[in-house]
C-alpha cells in the first residue's frame, strides 16, 4: 500500500510538471451514461435499418480489404457526397472523423499568430474548447433571451477582433433556432471585410428548412461544414467540410493521413445509395417534432422554443427536478441549466421515434 501511494503522489508531480495547466483545469466532453433508459439525449436518429439491408450492409463490409489504407475508398466518398449534396461549381469538399475532427483542422489551419475564433453562446462547446486547446482566443458572442443573434454586438465583436473564423450553428446547438437570415448575412459580409472566414455548421441540415450549401459560390469566404451523424450514422462518424476549392486544399494540408477509416467509408457510401431510407426517417422526425412541440407547449409551466433541429428546447420551472423525475422512469434527456445563464431551467429534447416520444411525454408531464 505504501508504494502505491508513493506511486500515486510521483505521478501527481508528473501530471504537475508535464500536462498543461488549461487541459488540467478542462472538463472532459460529458457523455451520460444511458444504459437501460429511453435514449434522447444526444440527437441521434433512434431507427435501424430495415433487416434486409442490415444484412446488405453485412455482407459489404465484409468484402472490405480492411488490409490496406482508406484512400480510394474515402475518394469514393468525396466523389458521391458532392453529387449528392449538388456541390456548387468552384467548391471541393474534404472528409473529417466527424464534425469535431473537422474543428480542430479548421483551427489548426487557421492558428496565425494573435488568431481570434468567434461563436456565439450558447452553442456547440467544441468551438471553445478546439481554440483553447490549438491556442487561439476565443471571443463567445451571448445570444439575446430569444435565442436570436445580437446584431449589433456581433458585428462589435468582429470590428474588434477581426476574427479569422467565425460559427454560425445553423440551426444551433443547443437551442434548435434558425437565426434571422438578414443578420446572418450582415455578419457574413461583416467578416468578409475584415478578411475572415464564416463557418456555418449544419450538423441537422435533414432537419432544416434552410441551407447556406447553394451560396457558396458566390461567397469565397464561407465554409459549410455538415456531418452524418444526424442522417442516420452517428456511430459511423463521417463529418464533410465544403468551400472554394483554394481554400479547401489548404485545410486539407493539416488532415490526418488517412483520418476516414475504410470501413466508415464503406457504411457511406451503402448509406448514400439507399439515402430514400434515411430521407423517410427524416420525414417521421420531422413529423414528430411538430406533435410533440405541440404537445409539450400544452403542458402547463413548460416553455417550447421553435425547432428546426431533431430536438427541442423547453423550460421548465425546475429543471433539475424534472430531469432527474424523467430519469427515474426511465427517459434520458439533457440537461443543459448549466451551460449558460440564458439557459436556466431548460433541458434538451432528442426527437425520438414515435413510442419513445410518448413516453417522453408522459416522464416530463409526471415529473413536472
Amino acid at each position: 500500500m505504501e508504494d502505491i501511494d508513493k506511486g500515486a503522489t510521483g505521478l501527481a508531480r508528473r501530471i504537475q510538471h508535464t500536462i498543461r495547466q488549461d487541459v488540467k483545469s478542462m472538463h472532459a466532453y460529458a457523455i451520460q451514461d444511458s444504459r437501460g433508459l429511453i435514449k434522447l439525449d444526444a440527437m441521434e436518429n433512434p431507427f435501424r435499418l430495415p433487416e434486409t439491408l442490415q444484412r446488405e450492409l453485412g455482407e459489404r463490409l465484409g468484402h472490405v480489404a480492411i488490409n490496406r489504407y482508406p484512400a480510394q475508398s474515402t475518394a469514393d466518398v468525396v466523389v458521391a457526397l458532392s453529387k449528392f449534396v449538388e456541390l456548387p461549381a468552384g467548391c471541393k469538399m474534404i472528409l473529417g472523423n466527424g464534425s469535431d475532427e473537422l474543428i480542430d483542422m479548421l483551427s489548426v489551419a487557421c492558428d496565425v499568430p494573435g488568431a481570434t475564433l468567434i461563436a456565439p453562446l450558447p452553442g456547440f462547446v467544441m468551438y471553445q474548447m478546439s481554440a483553447q486547446l490549438r491556442g487561439l482566443n476565443f471571443v463567445g458572442v451571448p445570444l439575446t433571451p430569444d435565442f436570436e443573434l445580437d446584431e449589433l454586438a456581433m458585428l462589435a465583436a468582429i470590428e474588434e477582433h477581426r476574427p479569422a473564423l467565425t460559427y454560425i450553428a445553423y440551426p444551433n446547438n443547443p437551442t434548435a433556432n434558425l437565426f434571422d437570415e438578414g443578420i446572418v448575412e450582415r455578419i457574413v459580409a461583416a467578416v468578409g471585410r475584415q478578411q475572415g472566414l464564416v463557418v456555418f455548421d449544419e450538423a441537422y441540415q435533414p432537419f432544416s428548412s434552410r441551407t447556406w450549401l447553394p451560396r457558396l459560390g458566390r461567397h469565397e469566404h464561407v465554409l459549410v461544414m455538415r456531418t452524418l451523424s444526424k442522417f442516420g450514422l452517428a456511430g459511423v462518424r463521417l463529418g464533410y467540410l465544403c468551400g472554394a476549392a483554394a481554400l479547401i486544399d489548404e485545410v486539407d494540408k493539416v488532415r490526418p493521413p488517412y483520418n476516414v477509416s475504410v470501413l466508415n467509408a464503406e457504411a457511406t457510401l451503402f448509406a448514400l445509395q439507399h439515402a430514400d431510407e434515411y430521407a423517410r426517417q427524416a420525414a417521421v422526425l420531422r413529423s414528430e417534432r411538430a406533435r410533440v412541440s405541440a404537445l409539450l407547449a400544452a403542458l402547463g409551466g413548460v416553455t417550447v422554443f421553435p425547432s428546426e433541429a431533431n430536438m427541442i428546447l423547453v423550460r421548465v420551472p425546475d429543471s433539475k427536478q424534472c430531469f432527474e423525475g424523467m430519469k427515474s422512469r426511465g427517459v434520458l434527456v439533457k440537461h443543459i441549466a448549466g451551460l449558460h445563464p440564458l439557459l436556466a431551467n431548460c433541458l434538451r429534447l432528442t426527437v425520438g421515434s414515435p413510442e419513445e416520444n410518448d413516453a417522453l411525454i408522459q416522464a416530463l408531464k409526471a415529473s413536472l
